[in-house]
C-alpha cells in the first residue's frame, strides 16, 4: 500500500513557470513555419486535361508546349489588372504649401510660361540698386557668352553650307580613346592568362559620297504658344430689370425672304423693321399745304353752287 493511495486527490495544480516558457516557445516556432508543398507535375505524355494555372505548376522552367492554353510562368506576359488612376501626385513647395497649379502644368512643356498665381501678375519689386541680377555681366563673361554665341553659329551655318553641297568633305575623325579593360573572371584558361587587357578604340572613317540614311526635313508643327497674361475684371455685378429689357435683340426678320413659310406676327416685323426706333420730324410747309388745300375745296363748292342758283333763277325766268 503506497502513500499515494492514502492521501486525497489534490485540489490544485503547481504552476512552473520555465516549462510554460519553453511550450510557449515550441507553439511560436511551430505557428511560425511554413509548410511547402512541393507541386507535382505530371510527367511528358500523361498532361492530358491539366491546365498550369500558378507559377508553381511550372517549377522553374517555362511553359509547356504540348498544353495548347495561354501560360504564363513568372507571370510574363500577364496584363496588369491593378487599376490605372490618372490623380496626380500631391507636391508641396518649400514652404510646405500645396502646389495647386500642378493641374495647369500637366502635359505642358517646362519652358512654357503660365500664370497661376496671385505673385505672378504682381510687378516685381527692385529691393536693392546692386542686386546681382541687374548689374551688367564683366568682359570675362561677355567674351565667354560671345565665344559660345559665335561657335553655335558656325557650327549651324556649317551644317547648312554642308548640307548644300553636293560632295561633303570627310569629317574629321574623333581622336582615339584608350581604355584598360579588366575581365571578372580570371585564371589562365581565360583571356589567354592575361589579367588586363588595353582597348584602343577609333572611330570608323565615313564615306562622304554616302546618301542621306533618314529623312530629316520632316516639319512638326509647333506647340502652343504661351497663353497671354490674365486680365484682372471687376467683380460680377446683377443686372437690372432696366439692363435685361435693353439686352434683348429683337430677331433678325427679312421683309423679302421666308423659306421656312413661318407667320410673323407685325409687332415682331415692326420691330424687327427697326422703324420704331426712328422719330419722324414733319415739315411745317406740310400744314400750310394742307391749309391751302383746304381754302381752294371750299371755294370751289361755294362757286359751284353759287352757278347752280344762277342756273335755277335763270330756269324760272325762261318759264315765266
Amino acid at each position: 500500500m503506497s502513500l499515494f493511495s492514502v492521501l486525497p486527490a489534490p485540489t490544485q495544480f503547481l504552476q512552473d513557470l520555465e516549462e510554460d516558457d519553453e511550450t510557449n516557445e515550441t507553439l511560436a516556432e511551430k505557428t511560425n513555419t511554413f509548410e511547402v508543398y512541393a507541386v507535382k507535375i505530371p510527367p511528358y505524355g500523361n498532361r492530358t486535361g491539366w491546365v498550369p494555372r500558378t507559377v508553381e505548376d511550372f517549377g522553374d522552367g517555362g511553359a509547356f508546349p504540348e498544353i495548347q492554353v495561354a501560360q504564363y510562368p513568372l507571370n510574363m506576359g500577364r496584363e496588369n489588372k491593378e487599376s490605372v488612376s490618372n490623380a496626380l501626385a500631391l507636391q508641396l513647395t518649400s514652404d510646405g504649401k500645396v502646389k495647386y497649379d500642378v493641374i495647369a502644368r500637366q502635359g505642358q512643356r517646362k519652358d512654357k510660361v503660365i500664370y497661376s498665381k496671385l505673385s505672378d501678375m504682381l510687378p516685381s519689386e527692385v529691393v536693392n540698386e546692386d542686386d546681382p541680377s541687374l548689374q551688367k555681366p564683366d568682359s570675362e563673361e561677355v567674351a565667354d557668352i560671345t565665344e559660345k554665341t559665335r561657335a553655335a553659329l558656325e557650327k549651324l551655318t556649317n551644317s547648312k553650307v554642308s548640307a548644300a553641297l553636293p560632295v561633303r568633305a570627310a569629317d574629321k575623325p574623333a581622336p582615339v580613346q584608350w581604355f584598360r579593360y579588366t575581365p571578372t573572371e580570371q585564371g589562365q584558361e581565360y583571356n589567354s592568362g592575361s589579367k588586363q587587357r588595353v582597348v584602343r578604340l577609333v572611330e570608323a572613317q565615313k564615306d562622304p559620297m554616302e546618301p542621306p540614311k533618314f529623312k530629316i526635313n520632316k516639319k512638326i508643327p509647333r506647340g502652343p504658344p504661351s497663353p497671354p497674361a490674365p486680365l484682372m475684371h471687376s467683380p460680377t455685378r446683377k443686372t437690372s430689370v432696366k439692363e435685361q429689357k435693353e439686352w434683348k435683340i429683337p430677331p433678325c426678320i427679312s421683309n423679302w425672304k421666308n423659306a421656312k413659310g413661318y407667320t410673323i406676327p407685325l409687332d415682331k416685323r415692326l420691330a424687327a423693321d427697326g422703324r420704331g426706333l426712328q422719330q419722324n420730324h414733319i415739315n411745317e410747309k406740310f400744314a400750310k399745304l394742307a391749309e391751302a388745300l383746304y381754302i381752294a375745296d371750299r371755294k370751289a363748292r361755294e362757286a359751284v353752287e353759287m352757278r347752280a342758283q344762277l342756273e335755277k333763277k335763270m330756269a324760272q325766268k325762261k318759264k315765266k
